[in-house]
């Protein structure tokens, strides 16, 4: 099978008051990263060669921030590959020109630059080892009449990556060297970073610089700092010849561990592994976006380095601690995310022993009937302020039943089930608790915002929903009529009867009270704070897409007509119907303002994976029609962060990508909504996909 490449010939060089260059991210498996943009320069405080994943209270930790690369000619001129910085500048007699990025490609997901300058071709590419913080940039001269002399200085700043990018430097900074292993330390309690070089006449030059006010201009467009300081040791340098090639090594890991693979070696392993995930996966095209998308799913599924307890805990039980990260740069692992995408980063990508590790892990983590919302960065705990992560735990099962069959599993889980319910029907925290008159789920404490709809800026919740949230009682039906199939199997058709009598009384009191008839539509929360809340919001359709439905299916129709006439975009469904008075077509400015749009309009690409199994259900003839609602999908490949969907986009023309340039739940249901939709007979056609040999 040939490797997949996606090409970018001659990707333009950003301007620097360019906001929204293309970006790249290779990630380690362990929640660790490397990201920056194609262009090389540093936009954002989160980019950097190697994003470190550390057991807390480190956590995330930034450790090579760049590469300044400089390449001296045979006709004694000399390049750069980047202008974002400029250390040992080669003199006034020998001003330096920036070479030209003829091509930038994802070789079967890895980043892959192609420089040409006088009549010669550099060739640069990145990995991250998998489960390790090793991050390895190798250089090859192609083509043209040598040698090249290339420089390449790291530069640094030891910090936790979301921290400001004018945080002080860790100081003091040292270099210690042994033989050809050269260690970077600070005067703090931090890891070294372990640096060498490989290749021809390897050497380095002690040139200790410190790099002033570097900009980020991303940073600045949010309302944060933009100005930072980096540190740099000296350089590496090397000569190259046509043919030859050189690959500096930075880590975090001990000597032995990064002696362990040479750099081919490296890439002979990793490429393998990426192989591996898509012949396992069972793909229905050997092509396409599926198999992008394929790729970039394995970023978010990590065994977790950061919590040292968990893997000590799980392995104990004979399991291995997983868990999935919600999104690239800022976002940790969060329960919602995680049970949402496990059917698409992990199931239909052929990762089902993954799939139980995370479902079992999160079983350890129940408190008072909820699973966490999220594990902080750098922290142990999780905060369990959520009233659907948990329910969204029961659909995730089902998924995993579904395609596994592991009844083992289900009868570890089945008692954490029952309790689950008991809890929720008692009452539990933050005001999650049946109401007796009806069987709903009511939800909201003061301060809190409890459903997927969670802005929060200081004191303000931006979309409390307090009350009975219509994908809240969606879930909470579905999570009834799942545990009473699962009982009946178990334990017998009495155990399982008052489940489905609570479920009952659930679809008929939500049949009664979420019908907003005036609209023809469902309203978003019922008995809420200000009485039934009637905007028109795409949660209802959850009403439809589940495993239960629990909307009469004469309606079904007449709620995904609404949806498509005023949610639909082509990158996914609006958060709020552009009529109301609260919605905000852009996402952007500082926290207050993105945060005040971030559920009032901004679209929501995960929301098409519901929306899309929505419409299958009430349109099942309409395959072609649901296949076409993808489109757009496959040109954002191209766009924001290159093979990887984002986290939201504008409300309006031209749907601009904004927050994470990565999201987990985003790539899982568009990969879902593709798989979904296929037409067995066909196979994809992604326009500027290209594939061969590299």
């Amino acid at each position: 099978m040939p490797d997949l490449i996606r090409r970018i010939p001659r990707p333009d060089r950003e301007a620097p008051d360019h906001l929204a260059p293309r970006e790249w991210l290779v990630t380690n498996g362990l929640g660790g990263y490397a990201s920056g943009t194609v262009s090389t320069r540093m936009t954002r405080r989160y980019h950097g060669l190697l994003i470190a994943a550390l057991p807390a209270p480190l956590g995330r930790l930034l450790m090579l921030s760049h590469l300044d690369e400089r390449l001296s000619l045979p006709d004694g001129s000399v390049a750069v590959t980047t202008a974002s910085w400029k250390a040992s500048d080669p003199g006034p007699d020998k001003p330096a020109t920036v070479a030209d990025l003829a091509e930038f490609r994802l070789e079967m997901g890895l980043p892959v630059w192609r420089y040409e300058l006088s009549g010669l071709v550099l060739e640069k590419r990145l990995l991250l080892l998998y489960r390790q913080n090793t991050v390895h940039v190798s250089y090859r001269l192609l083509a043209g009449t040598g040698p090249v002399t290339l420089q390449s200085r790291p530069a640094v700043h030891f910090r936790p990556h979301e921290l400001p990018v004018n945080a002080p430097l860790a100081a003091p900074y040292g270099l210690t060297v042994v033989d050809d292993r050269y260690e970077v330390r600070s005067g703090q309690d931090l890891p070294h970073l372990r640096l060498r070089m490989h290749g021809p006449a390897i050497s380095f030059h002690v040139a200790c610089e410190m790099i002033r006010h570097v900009i980020y201009p991303v940073e600045q467009s949010r309302g944060y700092e933009a100005t930072g300081d980096l540190w740099s040791p000296g350089y590496f340098q090397t000569s190259l010849e046509t043919g030859t090639s050189a690959t500096l090594v930075a880590s975090t890991e001990p000597w032995e561990a990064i002696d362990a693979l040479d750099p081919e070696a490296a890439v002979r392993a990793e490429m393998g592994r990426r192989r591996r995930l898509q012949a396992v996966a069972h793909l229905p095209a050997p092509q396409g976006p599926t198999v992008e998308l394929l790729l970039a799913a394995d970023q978010f599924v990590i065994a977790p380095a950061g919590r040292v307890a968990d893997t000590a805990l799980t392995r104990a039980t004979g399991d291995e601690a997983r868990t999935i990260i919600a999104g690239y740069h800022w976002f940790t692992d969060w329960g919602r995310d995680t049970m949402i995408s496990l059917e698409g980063l992990t199931l239909l990508t052929g990762r089902h022993v993954e799939a139980g590790y995370i479902l079992r892990t999160f079983a350890l983590y129940v408190r008072d009937g909820l699973i966490p919302n999220m594990f902080p960065e750098g922290t142990r705990e999780g905060l369990y302020h959520t009233a659907d992560a948990t329910l969204w735990y029961f659909h995730a099962i089902d998924r995993y039943l579904r395609a596994t069959d592991d009844h083992e599993t289900l009868r570890v889980l089945l008692p954490t089930l029952l309790d689950i319910v008991d809890r929720h029907v008692r009452g539990t925290r933050f005001g999650i608790g049946v109401d007796p008159s009806d069987g709903l789920l009511r939800q909201g404490a003061a301060g809190y915002q409890l459903t997927w709809m969670d802005a929060k800026v200081g004191d303000w919740v931006v979309t409390p929903r307090r009350g009975k949230a219509v994908e809240i009682n969606a879930l909470w039906y579905n999570a009834l009529r799942l545990l009473e199939g699962w009982v009946r199997e178990e334990q017998g058709a009495e155990a399982a009867a008052p489940l489905g009598a609570r479920a009952d009384q659930v679809r008929t009191s939500f049949n009664a009270r979420f019908w907003y008839g005036a609209g023809g539509y469902l309203y978003d929360v019922v008995d809420g704070e200000q009485g039934d809340d009637p905007a028109c919001r795409p949660n209802q359709v959850f009403a439809i897409s589940l495993a239960h439905p629990v909307l009469v299916q004469n309606r079904w129709a007449p709620v995904l007509a609404v949806v498509r006439e005023r949610l639909l975009t082509p990158l996914g469904l609006r958060t709020l119907d552009p009529g109301h008075p609260d919605y905000k077509a852009t996402y952007h400015g500082d926290l207050r303002a993105r945060d005040a749009a971030y559920h009032q309009g901004t679209v929501w690409p995960w929301l098409i994976g519901p929306f899309v199994e929505a419409w299958l259900r009430t349109h099942p003839e309409d395959r072609r029609g649901a296949r076409r609602l993808l489109e757009a999908f496959v040109a954002h490949l191209d766009d924001a962060c290159v093979g990887s969907i984002s986290e939201i986009f504008d409300a309006d023309p031209p749907y601009t990508p904004r927050g994470c340039i990565a999201q987990g739940w985003s790539v899982a249901e568009v990969l879902r909504a593709f798989l979904i939709t296929a037409d067995p007979g066909a196979s994809e056609t992604p326009a500027p996909l290209q594939r061969g040999r590299p």
